[in-house]
């Protein structure tokens, strides 16, 4: 998930200070005022804590109105059509459909945008740093699908890979109720677990959870994605036609049997990471202009009769615009809208339980219930504690300074909080609606058990080691600390 990042990115790390440095050139104080009040709601819809605090209490939402009398009407307005006329043409998708296959191809957008960022100048740049978190991650994947299918032999195997995923955003809010017990070399390490994990899990998708490929569309799709690398090879560095064209490949997509989400991803990698502005020469050219602007600017004139004045301004107001590569620009466009719309409303929608007249007896020991919720809370644990251990004691690489026995398990343990992907994932994997309801709420439960267990132990863990009733953890493997 797109969404949450540990480290300060350059589309966010100044906001916080825009007050103080703006104070020279803004007079007027009800605009400074207004400012600080966009600092403030960034530093908000850039916590990732807030942020999975939203998309939990709309799923929490969720299972208590699918527990009352509004049960029907919502399930009534989910089934409702959307309408879209194009000339011409009139499709039609229901409001369910909309939110799970058109909002969540911008939620897949802002995870192509973090892979693609993590691949250019991130942990996925190195691949001696990187191959420990990924090969985990694969790790991660395996065991849970292995302990699924261990579990439904015979039955609903086609379930296999909804306990595979990791919730990046839930995850990461969960650590930082940890606070500084967690890391931040650890976060570092979960995050690069975390994107491969959504690597491997769209590939999964794509090969084994789309629909009979049409032919005809996917020829479009392909042609669509033609395009999208020429205007890339042809150095088109505004955003819109990126924009414009993605959203005529999720159409293709749609349509051609391919799950559409991954429109999003494609969309994503062919965006230019690259500004179309010479970055070396824009300090020296920006002081030759503020010079020259200085020159014009008469202060017994009003502004609007200071043409030329506003020209230059407004010059240099797109040569900074441009300073910004799409690929920020993109992702500044669609955070907040992802973290605090799209996600919410998706699990409100994905998360509708109702447990009314339901044998819970019969949920509970469900081979689905089983296979996903210890698939999640021991597969994902094992298989990441595990291949990481091995990694390190055969000394392909070491862990960041910082980590230690205590934060692997850790780590790994909240590995199983896989809200956001694994109920996208059980939607396309089981077509019977007792498999769904057994499935979510056994991603619920996973969920929320791989939660307070890794709190709790992480908890645990570090009182232990302040009493030194343990050897310390980095004595057990080498990490970069030596």
């Amino acid at each position: 998930m797109a969404e949450n990042k540990v480290e300060s990115r350059p589309s966010e790390c100044t906001e916080s200070s825009l007050p103080e440095t703006l104070t020279p050139v803004i007079g007027e104080p009800e605009v400074l005022r207004r400012i600080k009040m966009r600092s403030f709601f960034q530093e908000i819809t850039s916590n990732s804590t807030i942020a999975a605090g939203a998309m939990v209490l709309c799923a929490l939402l969720a299972v208590l109105t699918a527990n009352t009398p509004a049960y029907e009407p919502i399930e009534m307005v989910l089934r409702w059509p959307i309408e879209f006329r194009v000339g011409v043409f009139v499709g039609t998708i229901s409001i369910e459909s909309f939110v799970n296959d058109f909002l969540m191809a911008i939620f897949f957008l802002e995870v192509g945008i973090e892979l693609k960022y993590e691949m250019t100048v991130g942990e996925l740049r190195n691949p001696r740093q990187a191959i420990v978190p990924m090969l985990a991650a694969v790790g991660g994947v395996a065991c849970p699908a292995i302990i699924y299918i261990l579990l439904n032999q015979g039955g609903a195997v086609h379930g296999w890979a909804v306990p595979i995923a990791t919730d990046i955003a839930f995850a990461l809010g969960v650590m930082s109720l940890a606070g500084k017990r967690i890391a931040p070399s650890t976060k570092v390490f979960f995050q690069t677990l975390a994107i491969a994990d959504d690597i491997l899990a769209i590939v999964v998708i794509a090969l084994f959870y789309g629909q009979s490929p049409d032919i005809a569309w996917c020829a479009a799709s392909a042609i669509v994605i033609f395009v999208l690398l020429a205007l890339n090879h042809a150095k088109v560095y505004s955003a819109k036609p990126y924009l414009v064209v993605g959203l005529i490949l999720w159409f293709c997509m749609y349509n051609s049997g391919i799950h559409a989400t991954l429109a999003g991803v494609i969309l994503a990698f062919t965006l230019p990471g690259r500004s179309d502005i010479s970055l070396s020469s824009l300090g020296d050219w920006l002081h030759q202009e503020s010079a020259e602007l200085d020159d014009m600017y008469d202060d017994e004139s009003h502004i609007l009769g200071q043409h030329d004045f506003t020209e230059k301004a407004y010059m240099a107001e797109r040569v900074l615009h441009h300073a910004t590569p799409p690929l920020q620009r993109v992702e500044r466009y669609f955070s907040v809208f992802t973290n605090f719309f799209v996600l919410p409303v998706f699990a409100f929608v994905n998360a509708q339980i109702r447990l009314v007249g339901v044998d819970m007896g019969a949920v509970l020991a469900s081979p689905v219930t089983k296979g996903v919720y210890f698939g999640a809370v021991l597969g994902k644990p094992i298989g990441i504690v595990l291949v990481t251990l091995v990694l390190v004691k055969l000394g392909v690489s070491r862990l960041p300074k910082g980590m230690d026995l205590k934060q692997v398990v850790t780590m790994g343990i909240m590995g199983g909080v896989g809200f956001t992907m694994s109920i996208l994932i059980s939607g396309l994997a089981y077509t019977d609606t007792q498999e769904q309801l057994e499935a979510k709420c056994a991603i619920l439960a996973a969920s929320i058990t791989s939660a307070i267990l890794g709190l709790i132990f992480i908890h645990v863990a570090d009182a232990i080691s302040k009493r030194g009733k343990k050897e310390p953890a980095e004595d057990l493997f080498m990490t970069e600390e030596g």
